[in-house]
């Protein structure tokens, strides 16, 4: 076996139960320098049910920078669809289990694609995205946000609420108290110190697994509570994927086709300002979601102009 074998691995489809990936994944060398070229890449971590009926917008997104990005696949266990091998996602599955929503198979999932994506030396920074999100800027943009960010961006939040506190559970102490914890969204970015704490955690996941049962949802607590935990600090307590909750509910707005402008998405672009690397940023979110599957074609069309790219 080459040194290369084990800094990229070419077939993402392997034999290891979860347990055997998290302890691979947790290896950390000791030696700080590399002995070879490493040019940091950008994992995006796919969580979905089957396609991604969006898929044509993300491959003019990634579009001549291959060298720069990896892509994993968690889909349902029964899907097998390969696209064609052009395809930036043909054989980018990783072996999956069944999710489901706010039980702790979508923490397991996370995990799953967290540790694959660490198995490549070269993955400095790990985004999860659903079927339904989109980015709003160009992968370079997208790039070099995330690369040069100090911080990773997940949202920890002492929500006050029977929706935020309201959801701990007493078993849970002492090993997480009230005061530890904390809610955000699901959909993160994280660093690869931080991906390392989280695949690592065997302290705070099986609290969590036990008491963290509907109507308290582990998506929306285990990892911030996490992070508050054991490192605060190395997130900016936001997150880079934006969503419209302004309709209340369970489940942000799914956006249709003729919501699809240039003047919507420039507001969804550049709407708020945000603290970036200790300076004030007009980008705050690289990403949105939910978009239907009807918007493909509006976002083919406008996308090249929007976003620069295609």
């Amino acid at each position: 076996m080459e040194l290369k074998d084990w800094l990229s691995p070419k077939d993402l489809w392997h034999a290891m139960n979860d347990e055997e990936l998290m302890w691979r994944a947790s290896m950390v060398s000791q030696i700080m320098e590399y002995p070879f070229n490493r040019t940091p890449k950008v994992a995006f971590l796919f969580l979905t049910r089957g396609r991604l009926p969006l898929a044509p917008l993300w491959e003019m997104f990634f579009k001549g920078h291959e060298e720069l990005f990896s892509i994993y696949l968690h889909t349902s266990p029964e899907f097998n669809f390969e696209p064609p091998p052009t395809s930036v996602f043909y054989k980018r599955r990783i072996p999956s289990q069944e999710v489901q929503w706010g039980r702790a198979s979508m923490i397991d999932a996370e995990r799953r694609l967290l540790a694959n994506a660490l198995l490549d030396i070269s993955n400095e920074r790990f985004i999860l995205l659903s079927e339904t999100c989109i980015p709003l800027f160009n992968f370079t943009t997208i790039y070099t946000f995330l690369t040069k960010s100090n911080q990773s961006f997940l949202g920890l939040f002492d929500d006050l609420r029977k929706i935020g506190r309201g959801r701990y559970n007493k078993r849970m102490y002492p090993i997480i108290t009230i005061s530890d914890w904390r809610k955000g969204s699901q959909w993160f970015e994280v660093h690869r110190e931080l991906a390392l704490k989280i695949i690592s955690d065997v302290t705070y996941y099986p609290v969590f697994k036990n008491y963290c049962t509907p109507p308290c949802y582990m998506d929306e607590h285990y990892l911030p509570t996490l992070v508050n935990k054991v490192c605060p600090k190395l997130t900016s307590n936001w997150s880079v994927t934006w969503a419209d909750w302004s309709a209340g509910g369970s489940h942000p707005t799914t956006f249709l086709r003729k919501d699809v402008t240039e003047e919507f998405l420039d507001s969804v672009r550049y709407g708020s300002n945000c603290s970036y690397n200790g300076e004030l940023s007009s980008i705050s979110f690289l990403f949105g979601r939910k978009f239907h599957p009807s918007t493909l074609q509006p976002l083919l069309r406008i996308g090249p102009k929007l976003f620069g790219f295609g």
